[in-house]
């Protein structure tokens, strides 16, 4: 199975969730920067209002590919003991990397939303959407960041991971969505045709499109995802 690009599997996962269409109090949250391309279509489909939701990983040293951890805004932080362990990695490390991560959390915040405070998830059903999963650190680091701050519930919508990843997250949201659980799973960009990077620029343009739409609503303008070619 492979999707052509974000918006077909934004578009695929808006069909999974069409339960929730209309609900006055749905929330989607887009994992940037690729997450937030598939997370504007859902939002589009459903009529909800957009926003991000950031998290970062704490790469392991001359390795930064590979999860030791991850942090997310609201405070949140996962890591992987056994592994840092393992690895032999120095106290001073993570705790500087994190600092680092979290600085980096806090420039991209401005970057997006600008003046903007985020929106409101108190009480919300709150879908966090990301354009696919590998190790599931960061959104491990996410969910409990959100959790903080006491939604409804909290759907996490994929459109693919590893089956281990999500029997891992099914303990901490209360509703999963993930399209395809490949028996041996590669990179995440592997099940797409296309998957160029998306830039900040893009990110800020689709939230200002969904805000414009009047947070989702069918108005045909600024179709959220339409200029990805991809």
């Amino acid at each position: 199975m492979q999707f052509r690009d974000r918006r077909e599997a934004g578009e695929r996962l808006a069909e999974a969730l069409a339960d929730l269409k209309g609900r006055p109090d749905l929330l989607v949250l887009g994992i940037p920067r690729g997450g937030v391309v598939v997370a504007a279509v859902v939002a589009h489909a459903l009529g909800a209002p957009l926003d991000v939701v950031i998290s970062r990983k704490i790469g392991a040293p001359e390795n930064p590919e590979l999860a030791i951890g991850a942090v997310a805004g609201g405070g949140a932080r996962v890591l992987d003991t056994r592994l840092i362990r393992m690895l032999g990695v120095p106290r001073h490390y993570v705790e500087a990397e994190m600092a680092r991560q979290e600085a980096e959390i806090a420039r991209r915040e401005t970057v997006f939303r600008g003046n903007r405070p985020p929106v409101e998830v108190a009480g919300r059903t709150a879908i966090i959407v990301d354009d696919g999963i590998a190790t599931g650190a960061t959104t491990s680091a996410t969910l409990r960041a959100l959790r903080q701050k006491n939604p409804a519930a909290l759907v996490l919508a994929v459109p693919v991971a590893p089956r281990q990843a999500i029997k891992r997250l099914q303990r901490e949201a209360d509703r999963v969505v993930c399209l395809f659980t490949p028996r041996r799973f590669w990179a995440v960009g592997l099940y797409y045709a296309y998957f160029e990077q998306t830039t900040d620029e893009e990110v800020v343009s689709l939230l200002r499109a969904q805000e414009r739409a009047g947070h989702g609503g069918d108005d045909g303008k600024d179709e959220p995802g339409g200029h990805e070619a991809e």
